[in-house]
């Protein structure tokens, strides 16, 4: 298999730590799944291999073309523009015209209009004419224009990161199709478990460096949790030699001292001469000093062990988080919901009628653009309906968006759990930040420091925790800017919560794992 990539001995730093050392692999006609906590380096590493940022130090050696996913076009562009043909489409119009040039004839591709309109099909926009402002467009539309002009322009090689990020269920689907069909190379970064299914292998970016997985998600998770087993063993084992190690210290100085003793007691009687106490004397202090070494030793020994098992356990091995019960009744009306209508610009959205009663946990589902999200800050109280009637529980609602809005990022952690909640104290504050994995200084971290998950688990710390605890949870795309580690973290946090849940999510896998009553569809 001929490279498209290779990278030797790769390394990357921020002004204040290192992200990555000594980087070595190579991508060929592969799907790669690039996987790592927020943090560490995942998108700096493809900017470096496409170009747009230095290494620290190594060499990376490009051998074929490389395309990235564009999320970033500017609106006022059509879809020609988007799509990268504007030029090449112009010149066939001025030949087909009559009034093309020498250079339009021999640039002219004739099967363009076609491969166009094929890539355009694929990512669910047929028939979508080229003149169409990208304004005009949902994010998710906007992304499927970009994975079609990954198809028209046809790289060696493929750089995504985040690609499903915003998209919804078609959308998803045609970067799935993307990956598990594209005849070169794919390096994705993502968190997406599903899409991760599909690759061939996965590297992982971790702070001990760089780890590659054969197959898809599910072998690289069962990988990686027999790793954190035997992390957590060779843990345990480490502790236990220390503990016998401080024993036999302990040992070794309290007989030490029951043989001075016994000495110091025998000299007192008189019974031998001087010259012999003091040679017996010096020879229980060379033995003894040389045990006590030899003890001082394995002790050293024992605790050096025990600290590196320690740190490869804090690598591999993801926080934990506990969440108060809510103590929700399981008859209570949270939400009604009834003939709701929401303007958009121009467009009117709705009806919607929902009705929450009691712990039921739900997601809503749609396309983009069909107005979930508008829904949920109407359900929040965030946001007020044209008509219809909303009822709901008021006080014991929290929303949390994507961009977890309630925090104030100039703050620390500690600083907005005591803006949400006048009443807690000091020490309670303190608690919560603890219950929630901050603990010591971390609390004392500023939320717009903090990546993704963190500060999702900051925001569940700020509104979980109030004296009157939520009996619905909103979430909206909880999942979009956070890494695996912090995505099961939640997974884990939500499958215990006993408040009502109402959720917006793209991903099928989080809401398969969160568990689900029912799922409505806007």
């Amino acid at each position: 298999m001929s490279a498209f990539l290779t990278l030797n001995s790769i390394s990357a730093r921020t002004p204040d730590r290192s992200l990555f050392q000594d980087l070595t692999f190579t991508i060929g006609t592969e799907r790669v799944g690039l996987v790592g906590r927020n943090g560490s380096g995942k998108s700096t590493l493809l900017r470096i291999i496409v170009g747009l940022a230095e290494a620290s130090s190594g060499v990376v050696r490009r051998t074929g073309t490389i395309g990235t996913l564009r999320q970033d076009m500017p609106q006022e562009w059509n879809l020609a523009e988007a799509l990268g043909v504007a030029g090449a489409m112009a010149a066939i119009g001025r030949v087909l015209a009559g009034h093309g040039t020498a250079d339009d004839f021999d640039a002219a591709d004739w099967t363009l209009e076609t491969r166009v309109g094929a890539a355009l099909a694929q990512v669910g926009l047929p028939d979508c004419p080229l003149d169409r402002r990208l304004q005009t467009l949902s994010g998710g539309e906007r992304t499927r224009v970009g994975i079609a002009r990954l198809i028209v322009e046809a790289p060696d090689l493929l750089l995504l990161d985040e690609p499903t990020n915003n998209l919804d269920a078609a959308g998803r689907t045609a970067v799935r199709a993307l990956v598990r069909d594209w005849r070169g190379g794919v390096l994705v970064a993502s968190h997406d478990r599903d899409l991760l299914e599909d690759v061939d292998r996965i590297l992982e970016l971790t702070t001990i460096g760089v780890r590659s997985f054969g197959g898809g998600w599910s072998a690289f998770a069962a990988a990686r949790d027999d790793d954190r087993r035997r992390a957590n063993a060779e843990l345990e084992r480490a502790e236990a030699g220390v503990r016998a190690a401080r024993q036999a210290a302990q040992a070794q100085r309290e007989a030490k001292e029951r043989r001075d003793r016994a000495g110091r007691a025998f000299a007192a009687k008189g019974s031998e001469p001087k010259i012999l106490l003091d040679a017996r004397a010096e020879r229980a202090q060379t033995s003894g000093g040389r045990a006590q070494g030899i003890h001082d030793r394995r002790a050293s020994a024992a605790l050096a062990e025990a600290d590196a098992a320690r740190s490869r356990v804090e690598v591999l091995t993801p926080l934990t988080i506990r969440l108060p019960p809510s103590g929700v009744p399981s008859g209570a009306m949270i939400l009604a919901m009834d003939g709701v209508l929401a303007a958009a610009g121009d467009r009117c959205l709705g009806p919607w009628t929902l009705q929450i009663v009691g712990p039921e946990r739900i997601a809503l589902q749609g396309a983009n653009g069909a107005g979930k999200t508008t829904l949920l800050r109407i359900a929040a109280g965030w946001l007020a309906p044209v008509a219809g009637t909303v009822r709901r529980i008021e006080g014991r609602i929290v929303m949390l968006d994507q961009h977890v809005a309630v925090l104030d990022r100039n703050r620390s952690i500690l600083d907005n759990i005591r803006r949400l909640n006048p009443d807690a104290s000091d020490e309670a504050a303190h608690a919560i930040c603890a219950r929630f994995a901050f603990r010591s200084q971390d609390a004392d971290r500023v939320v717009g420091t903090l990546s993704g998950g963190e500060r999702l688990r900051a925001g569940l710390a700020a509104t979980l925790s109030r004296s009157t605890p939520p009996w619905l949870v909103i979430l909206d795309e909880p999942t979009n800017h956070l890494d695996v580690e912090s995505l099961e973290l939640l997974e884990d946090a939500l499958r215990g919560i006993d408040s009502a849940l109402l959720v917006v999510s793209h991903d099928p896998s989080f809401l398969a794992r969160i568990g689900l009553d029912r799922v409505v569809q806007v």
